[in-house]
């Protein structure tokens, strides 16, 4: 990894789940178009902005005491259908770490696949957070774990020599862009659940995925027989903070105290809450989700129709997967796109709630 000024360029191409860019990051390098890099460099929807004004009027109680704060919690309760505990931190890592640290002792392990962000992004923040419960790798197809692999892992040793395993984390969507159906997810939870394993969502992209299965949250959570969600709302544009959801209340009865000790529990959390209400009134986190859903499967449509250049897999959420030949490369670098090689060297591109038309139909027109 290189640092030119704040811009980090990663060049390790070795592990799965390291970034190649395939553009230039120098200070003397012309600027670039975000638009495609991640839905992370999207900007906040305008309705975010605008409850973050509202809430920014005189003074309320702080550490989470406010009505923000009490309103958000609601609405993703009534969200997901049911009772539960809801936590506000400020990032995915802080809200899959400690979401799985509640869920662990320090001899256990999590099952996960192979290319989770937990295992290959996340700084080994799981790990240190958990005072080290070790990751168990599982093979995945597509990004997907089966039942036949947690099953392996969950019964390969039973001896005290080895870490217990005691977590199974599923991506939604996964890293490499694809669903787990309900009934996938249904097979999933029982055996994790036949093996005393709590389910944890890492739902960074929680709101596309449902909105690309054409069911309710409750249905999705519900089928996963999920103990704890991380619910994103970053990369849906809603602001800058997540939610850590317990289904299974008895995991989270000491969680505050883990927010505050890790640094994750905001002075001013209306600040985080506030886009939350604003996003769950009207349907709005799943009209910016449909929406980036939407153009991806229209860039994923155009992409495929360009000679030479093949689709990796179905668009099944937000992001594309694109295998290019060099002369595609150069084009779009060539054309300023910023973009990323993931996973197996496809270019990844990614649309959000932002993303228009006319962007797709940009970036697609730089391959000629």
């Amino acid at each position: 990894m290189r640092r030119s000024g704040t811009r980090v360029r990663w060049t390790d191409a070795t592990a799965a789940g390291s970034f190649i860019t395939a553009f230039p990051l120098s200070a003397e390098a012309a600027p670039m178009d975000y638009r495609f890099a991640s839905d992370n460099t999207s900007g906040l929807c305008p309705a975010a902005w605008e409850a973050l004004r509202a809430a920014d009027q005189g003074a309320c109680p702080s550490y989470g005491e406010d009505l923000f704060t009490a309103q958000a919690a609601d609405a993703i309760r009534g969200a997901l259908g049911g009772d539960c505990d809801v936590y506000f931190v400020f990032n995915g890592t802080a809200a899959n770490s400690l979401a799985l640290a509640a869920c662990c002792q320090s001899y256990h392990s999590v099952i996960c696949a192979e290319v989770a962000h937990i295992a290959t992004d996340e700084c080994g923040a799981p790990e240190f957070f958990s005072n080290g419960t070790k990751l168990l790798p599982a093979r995945s197809s597509e990004g997907k774990v089966t039942p036949a692999e947690v099953e392996r892992l969950a019964t390969q040793r039973g001896d005290l020599h080895y870490p217990k395993p005691r977590v199974l984390s599923l991506t939604l969507p996964t890293e490499l862009g694809t669903l787990y159906s309900l009934d996938e997810l249904r097979a999933l939870a029982a055996v994790a659940k036949r093996h005393g394993l709590a389910v944890h969502l890492d739902g960074a992209r929680f709101a596309n995925a449902v909105a690309a299965l054409g069911v309710s949250a409750a249905e999705v959570v519900v089928a996963a027989n999920a103990d704890v969600l991380c619910f994103g709302a970053v990369k849906n544009g809603l602001g800058f903070g997540e939610a850590v959801v317990f289904r299974n209340r008895t995991l989270s009865a000491e969680f505050s105290w883990r927010c505050k000790q890790a640094g994750q529990l905001a002075s001013k959390m209306r600040y985080l809450a506030a886009p939350w209400v604003r996003g769950f009134q009207d349907g709005l986190w799943l009209a910016n989700a449909a929406n980036a859903n939407r153009c991806a499967r229209d860039l994923g449509a155009r992409l495929a129709a360009v000679p030479g250049v093949r689709l990796a897999r179905p668009v099944e959420a937000n992001t594309v997967f694109a295998v290019l030949q060099p002369e595609h490369h150069a084009r779009l670098k060539a054309a300023g796109w910023a973009y990323y090689t993931f996973i197996g060297g496809a270019a990844r591109f990614v649309c959000s709630w932002a993303t228009r038309d006319e962007d797709v139909a940009a970036l697609a027109g730089a391959l000629g």
